[in-house]
């Protein structure tokens, strides 16, 4: 499988209602943490989530997180861009 795109080095802090998502894996959304359909033709799919309430939660931006589609802190030990 490919390397997803880099769409930020930070997390992205959202408080979201109660219902399902699509969280963006490829990290070529414009709506970026959310899926916008830009993987079309890639390998990616987006990774469909539902919280069962509100809740503020740390979507992950670097897209290399070990526990989609929350932020690990793993975009704090990438390469730096070039």
């Amino acid at each position: 499988m490919s390397e997803p795109e880099i769409a930020d080095r930070k997390p992205a802090i959202v408080k979201l209602a109660a219902g399902t998502y699509k969280w963006c894996r490829c990290g070529r959304s414009k709506n970026q943490p959310f899926c916008d359909g830009s993987h079309a033709g890639t390998d990616f799919r987006p990774l469909v989530f539902t919280l069962d309430q509100e809740q503020t939660i740390a979507l992950c931006n670097c897209k290399h997180t070990a526990h989609e589609p929350r932020c690990d802190g793993t975009h704090s030990s990438l390469p730096p861009s070039e």
